[in-house]
């Protein structure tokens, strides 16, 4: 065979496995990347699916992630359940419970989950009360204690335990889009816990929802916030829970489109 038949035969090969090695990575690099992060909002003070019911409180369901998470049980466990079972959840498939902080809104639901599925850790700030520890494991489930940020699962943090007169948790996504902070009530302030999401993931924080707390605060002090939302990137919001009527009309004034209605039985989509 002449020399040059060779060297083109050799180049053929060479280009057939280069090429389909870069189909075969690119191909991972799709499967890694595809789906959502699906969070049903199990209880709020608001509606969004009929004949669900709304309460004051706060309790969400994510999924997509390494694992499935419930991140606080709302108020009264008759409201919980009922929105459980309307929304067609299934509780076998939470593997952790988070609890933002150790208010009646955020733990009602607790106890009577145990009850039905104690097979799962429960992550509450350490400042919580020997009362709610005990609870916790008489139940037959296993309390992690938090104080520092940590990792939940893969991409999905803890804040650590923040503020001063109500100590709380948050959650952070770490996505495809750029960060997620998912709040309870944000007390230690909505604009910090934000902060606290951008320096833990060391990248921007584009999307954030949740109880905001800001009821007390002027017209001016949520643009403020808003403001600081802008600068940590912040595309798109979800205000809801106990951030006040008059706030999240503003951020659905400021955000227009990009402002995601909450409610119980809203399903917020989040690439991952």
């Amino acid at each position: 065979m002449k020399t040059w038949i060779k060297v083109f035969l050799g180049l053929l090969v060479t280009g057939f496995v280069l090429y389909h090695a870069n189909v075969s990575s690119a191909s991972k690099t799709l499967v890694e990347n595809t789906g959502d992060i699906d969070v049903t909002i199990l209880y709020d003070n608001y509606v969004f699916t009929e004949g669900t019911k709304a309460d004051w409180g706060f309790a969400c369901l994510i999924e997509g992630t390494e694992k499935t998470i419930l991140f606080d049980t709302g108020t009264q466990p008759d409201i919980f359940w009922h929105n459980i079972e309307k929304l067609n959840i299934d509780i076998n498939k939470v593997d952790i419970i988070v609890i933002s902080h150790e208010h009646g809104d955020h733990t009602g639901g607790l106890a009577s989950f145990l009850e039905k599925k104690n097979d799962v850790p429960v992550y509450a700030p350490v400042s919580f009360s020997e009362k709610f520890k005990n609870g916790v494991r008489q139940a037959g489930a296993k309390l992690v204690e938090v104080s520092e940020p940590l990792e939940i699962c893969k991409n999905v943090l803890s804040t650590g335990e923040m503020g001063t007169m109500v100590k709380e948790q948050s959650l952070v996504l770490d996505t495809s889009q750029g960060g997620v902070v998912i709040t309870g009530c944000a007390h230690p302030g909505i604009a910090d816990i934000v902060k606290r999401g951008v320096t833990l993931l060391k990248k921007e924080v584009y999307f954030t929802f949740g109880g905001f707390h800001l009821m007390q605060h002027s017209p001016e002090q949520v643009q403020r916030i808003i403001q600081q939302f802008k600068e940590a990137g912040i595309k798109k919001c979800g205000a809801t829970h106990c951030t006040g009527e008059n706030a999240i009309e503003i951020f659905k004034k400021v955000y227009g489109d990009q402002f995601v209605g909450m409610g119980v039985g809203k399903v917020v989509k989040i690439p991952f």
